[in-house]
């Protein structure tokens, strides 16, 4: 293909944002309800549940740098879009399988559940690792970069949104068993909806052909770990998927058990994503001024304050459990968007000091942190649950201890908020070394 230019087409923009409707579902729904539907329609132990929920995920700490250096090797000759359209369908096809094996015995049910899992973990490693590398390809302008990635942080607000708000109401509306299916239906669709509009929608678009670089993909995760400014990026963002993943799990927990009010669910997910919709765009224009690095560590700072000052859940007023997790919400999205804005400025910057294309790889190992902290987050609150004497069920709402309330306080709140602490120390790495090498990375901060 032709090389890059600098300005992306509003068509392009928009195509390339679509696929944020798969991703968010996809990494939304499964950690609002999967845990919930373990515990409370198969009568799965909080342990074994958060286990279940973890092993299949982990896939594709192993996986997404293999399918990161496999699109690497294929991209001169193919592109990455047909990644996208293979892994987007089976995706599609695997979350209904997901909800849709027996619920009893216990045995067979919850090995169903293992391995529709682990299929959807291949698949969402194959669409997610091409479609998060294209930024890097699509043009060399890190800002142009930025409102690339805002436009697709917006639709993944949007689907977050869509998705987890409306995924609860289908499952109740419906009811039982029959009501994780037709969720599951509803969620799928909208993945297949999505990854269709990427595909269709990077179509004909110019990108930079950088050879993969030569070695084994061993050597190669080693080079990966050594480029600057990378490490202390994704350990950061680790950390901070880790949080988000633990409190997106207990939402479902928080508003039985400790509001007492089943519906709130889908309120706290509208209150959490929904601000994205408004204050990306305002994220965007203080990066244009601070740089990303400042608009990361301001967001970052609003999200593990407004987890802190949720420890007061089922204790203080309805309505400011709604505000504060809505100011965690406004840390959410920029914490969404600047790590995914610098990703790519990471990766250009380092292809145009060796001349050769890590980015594929650089995505792999990106993408494998991110799905390894998504999944540790509801395997930590089953630890929780577990260690607060959580009740499991088979659809019965059965009264709980109030140790386990507290557990799914903390595992809303005050965990989440002590690795965001955590993440703003990994975050001082980031920036430091040697920018006299590549003049492009100053933009970054």
């Amino acid at each position: 293909m032709s090389a890059v230019g600098t300005r992306l087409s509003g068509r392009l923009r928009v195509g390339y944002a679509l696929g944020g409707v798969a991703t968010g579902s996809f990494g939304t729904v499964p950690g609002l309800l999967l845990l919930p539907y373990l515990t409370d329609r198969l009568g799965v132990g909080a342990l074994l549940a958060g286990l279940v929920v973890f092993v299949p995920k982990a896939l594709d700490v192993v996986l997404n740098p293999v399918t990161g250096r496999l699109s690497d090797r294929l991209a001169v000759r193919r592109g990455r879009r047909p990644f996208l359209l293979a892994g987007g369908l089976g995706l599609a096809v695997g979350f209904v399988l997901l909800f849709s094996g027996p619920v009893a015995p216990p045995g067979p049910a919850t090995a169903w559940v293992v391995v529709a899992f682990a299929l959807c973990a291949v698949a969402y490693s194959t669409f997610q690792v091409p479609y998060v590398s294209l930024p890097a390809e699509l043009t060399d302008d890190p800002r142009e970069r930025t409102v690339l990635l805002t436009w697709r942080v917006a639709v993944l607000a949007v689907a977050i949104l869509a998705s987890g708000a409306s995924a609860p109401l289908v499952r109740d509306a419906v009811g039982g068993t029959a009501g994780y299916r037709a969720m599951a239906v509803v969620v799928g669709t909208l993945i297949l909806l999505g990854s269709l509009g990427a595909w269709l929608g990077t179509r004909g678009a110019a990108v930079r052909t950088v050879p993969a670089p030569a070695g084994g993909l061993l050597r190669q995760l080693r080079l990966a770990l050594g480029v600057r400014d990378f490490a202390p990026l994704l350990v950061t963002f680790v950390l901070q998927a880790l949080a988000i993943g633990a409190m997106l799990a207990a939402v479902d927990y928080l508003a039985r058990t400790v509001l007492g009010r089943p519906a709130a669910a889908s309120v706290l997910f509208a209150c959490f994503v929904g601000p994205a919709l408004l204050v990306t765009p305002v994220w965007q224009r203080l990066a244009d001024r601070t740089g990303k690095l400042g608009g990361y560590r301001a967001a970052s700072v609003v999200l593990g304050l407004a987890a802190l000052g949720l420890l007061g859940a089922g204790r203080v007023p309805l309505a400011a459990v709604y505000g504060l997790t809505a100011l965690a919400g406004v840390g959410y999205a920029g914490c969404q968007l600047f790590p995914l804005a610098m990703l790519p400025d990471t990766a250009a910057g380092d292809s145009a000091r060796t001349g050769e294309s890590r980015v594929g790889l650089l995505t792999g190992v990106w993408t494998a942190g991110e799905t390894l902290g998504l999944a540790l987050g509801p395997a930590v609150l089953a630890l929780l649950l577990g260690a607060g004497g959580y009740v499991s069920s088979r659809g019965a709402d059965l009264p709980q201890p109030a140790s386990a309330a507290t557990a799914v306080v903390l595992g809303f709140s005050l965990v989440p908020a002590l690795l965001v602490a955590l993440s703003l120390v990994t975050l001082r790495g980031y920036g430091r070394p040697a920018r006299r090498d590549h003049p492009d990375l100053t933009l970054l901060t």
